[in-house]
């Protein structure tokens, strides 16, 4: 799940976090029923912490194989004993669609680079934890200045046997929608609850709710059945 692991970057050992996992949800989303992965690798040391992860859709638009390709890095820069961290990031990826002639098509995520700074609140035992960042934003090609603030939590419930998570994005980017219609700001959020059977296995759903994202004009909600396997 999109930085929910990278809020506990500053109070957490590696020894503690399970930073590394592989997740798969099945969109049951109107004109959509396709399956997709995501891959996050979380990493702290003495200097911060590292972040990633890789998204891709399979099936999408009668595509056979993989039709969407997206993946996310950061670095958090801490040299200091406060809830306040510097922040660096970068997005980008492709997808494919086909048609309904002979030919295919295709289109890029345009690169995004990320600067900014981040606020962490957690409780003793870090059960509940919660993090806003604030960043400026430049989009290859399209907004060479823009914004986005990001708030991420983590809640551990019913001893550890339950798990509400996710992130809510909201940014500044210049986008068609529809067929002809333009907007000029983004809402994204994926909270996620999670049922940890095992150690490793976990069963649940994560709900895509966004606003003028991914071509799609005003609100969508796409419900998804998923599965985590943590490492």
């Amino acid at each position: 799940m999109k930085k929910i692991l990278l809020l506990l970057m500053i109070f957490v050992s590696a020894s503690i976090i399970k930073a590394q996992n592989v997740q798969l949800h099945y969109d049951l989303g109107k004109d959509r029923k396709f399956p997709w992965t995501h891959v996050e690798m979380f990493k702290p040391d003495k200097w911060g912490s590292s972040f990633f992860f890789i998204d891709m859709n399979y099936g999408e638009g009668n595509v056979h194989g993989v039709s969407m390709a997206y993946w996310e890095i950061s670095r958090a820069l801490k040299f200091w004993k406060s809830p306040f961290a510097l922040h660096v990031e970068y997005n980008g990826g492709f997808g494919q669609f086909t048609t309904s002639t002979p030919l295919n098509g295709a289109y890029q995520i345009n690169n995004a680079w990320l600067f900014g700074g981040q606020y962490t609140w957690n409780t003793k035992d870090f059960s509940k934890v919660f993090t806003l960042q604030a960043m400026y934003k430049t989009i290859q090609d399209k907004n060479s200045s823009s914004f986005q603030i990001t708030g991420v939590w983590a809640i551990q419930m019913l001893k550890n046997k339950v798990t509400f998570s996710g992130f809510a994005d909201f940014w500044r980017e210049d986008n068609f929608v529809g067929t002809s219609d333009m907007t000029k700001y983004v809402f994204l959020t994926k909270p996620q609850l999670w049922y940890n059977c095992t150690e490793h296995l976990s069963l649940g759903t994560e709900e895509d709710i966004s606003a003028n994202f991914s071509g799609h004009k005003g609100f969508m909600l796409n419900p998804m059945l998923s599965a985590k396997w943590t490492f």
